[in-house]
């Protein structure tokens, strides 16, 4: 969040210093224009339009000025509404389109739908930083939305996992399917000024989240409770 706050300020420093420039720069303009009139020949007075156009100049850069201001003043608004905004994934499950993810509570998940039935649908899961194959198995054939999480052994190392998924018939005709990957947001990060999710090391905008679930919290009676959003 603190960098949301330098983006601001550095916007509104440099609209600042524009504002000041053409301040210095004026003043300069009506000390020459001053001098030239105290010094001007009476006999072959200077020419008014052309410090008139002069003057004309300056009041169209200030208020190109004056507009970038306003503009900047907008884009801090919205940037800080964002900000706000992104705030509320925080602690929350979410769903984004992507067949990379990061553990989560000792897993790996994800969820992947299939066009239409399948004879069989092959399933790997495989590791971003060396490339090893960790999971080889077998995934769910009916058509429609599908869950699926990798228990990440003990040995397994931190980081970001890929996952595969192979549908097919009996003629070995591919059925196209759809990957998601399932995530907890632990943080805001912000790039160019502008508020990401970071979920089990994957860093995406907020919209791009297709879900958003309220992670389970057991109540009084050790009942748990969730609730679900999608966009």
């Amino acid at each position: 969040m603190s960098e949301v706050s330098s983006a601001t300020a550095a916007t509104a420093s440099a609209a600042q210093a524009s504002g000041q420039k053409l301040a210095s720069d004026f003043d300069d303009f009506l000390a020459l224009l001053t001098t030239q009139l105290q010094y001007q020949d009476p006999l072959d007075p200077l020419d008014s339009n052309e410090f008139t156009q002069q003057l004309v100049s300056f009041t169209g850069v200030e208020q190109q000025i004056a507009g970038n201001k306003n503009l900047e003043t907008l884009i801090s608004q919205m940037t800080s509404q964002s900000a706000s905004n992104a705030v509320g994934y925080l602690g929350k499950e979410i769903t984004v389109e992507t067949d990379k993810a990061g553990i989560y509570d000792g897993k790996v998940k994800w969820e992947y739908t299939l066009d239409s039935k399948a004879n069989t649908t092959k399933i790997t899961v495989t590791d971003d930083e060396t490339g090893d194959v960790v999971y080889t198995g077998y995934g769910e054939t009916d058509a429609g939305l599908h869950e699926f999480s990798w228990d990440v052994p003990e040995d397994a190392t931190e980081g970001i996992y890929t996952l595969s998924v192979t549908a097919s018939v009996t003629d070995d005709t591919k059925i196209p399917t759809n990957i998601y990957s399932v995530g907890k947001v632990t943080s805001i990060e912000t790039i160019n000024g502008m508020p990401y999710l970071a979920a089990n090391g994957i860093i995406l905008a907020p919209e791009n989240v297709l879900a958003v679930k309220q992670v389970a919290v057991a109540d009084n009676s050790g009942d748990t409770q969730t609730t679900t959003d999608t966009n």
